[in-house]
């Protein structure tokens, strides 16, 4: 019957699985070990691998020099972390805009954007302006208007310098380019690939600060963690991959 296939679970049942181990909140831009699938925030996971390179919660050796490069972030996870708790993700935005906002920063147009466009539309249903047809016409038209008065993308973009640091490898004859800071180091492998006319993108290791950096790793993430109050561009090498011992 329906009522045996409906069952209520009561959050705290489930707090096990979508907190972090090292720092016992709900997950943040959650990341997962590849060697044993535990999850943990990503801030968190870095600082503790800067020191050390085991697994939190198993011990298991994720790497003996490089444990950085096996890690993965999680967006599976986080979605569902998000659905789950209330207002949690609206709460991260809010720290995200109040970090800006205190280094005396432009807040980037991924963040600004996606809460302009989440309070609209629950102010709109809570008074009761407009009827839904009405909001999806007018979003229309005004899509169309930016799409024809702008090219540019509204997100957060970052500058970068792609410098190569080989000579097995060519320089590329444009390296600086502009892209997405929610671009991984992983898009970057693919592009450079391409231009380069190489076979595989696995063929190429991507440094910053002489430390290769993880294939899975945001623009965004890179920045923050190694290109902190440097001036734009971020500068990065690439050559052949090597074998890590």
């Amino acid at each position: 019957t329906p009522k045996m296939l409906t069952r209520k679970i009561k959050l705290w049942d489930i707090n096990a699985h979508i907190t972090c181990r090292l720092c016992s909140g709900y997950l943040i831009d959650a990341t997962t070990v590849t060697e044993c699938l535990h999850t943990f925030c990503r801030s968190c996971l870095v600082k503790y691998l800067e020191e050390n390179n085991t697994c939190p919660t198993c011990r298991i050796v994720i790497h003996q020099s490089h444990p950085l490069q096996y890690i993965g972030h999680d967006r599976t996870m986080q979605d569902i972390v998000y659905k789950l708790v209330p207002g949690l993700q609206e709460a991260e935005m809010k720290k995200q805009r109040d970090f800006y906002h205190k280094l005396g920063m432009e807040v980037p147009g991924d963040i600004k954007g996606e809460t302009c466009s989440t309070k609209q539309h629950l102010d709109s249903h809570r008074n009761g302006e407009t009827k839904p047809d009405e909001n999806s016409n007018k979003e229309t038209s005004e899509e169309k208007q930016e799409e024809d008065n702008d090219y540019h993308r509204s997100d957060e973009q970052v500058s970068i310098c792609l410098e190569c640091n080989s000579s097995k490898l060519r320089g590329l004859k444009r390296k600086w380019i502009r892209c997405s800071a929610q671009a991984t180091v992983l898009h970057l492998k693919k592009f450079i690939a391409k231009k380069l006319n190489l076979s595989s993108f696995n063929e190429l290791d991507i440094l910053c600060n002489e430390e290769i950096l993880g294939k899975d790793h945001t623009l965004k993430f890179v920045v923050v963690t190694r290109w902190r109050f440097k001036k734009a561009p971020l500068l990065l090498h690439y050559r052949p991959k090597m074998d890590l011992l």
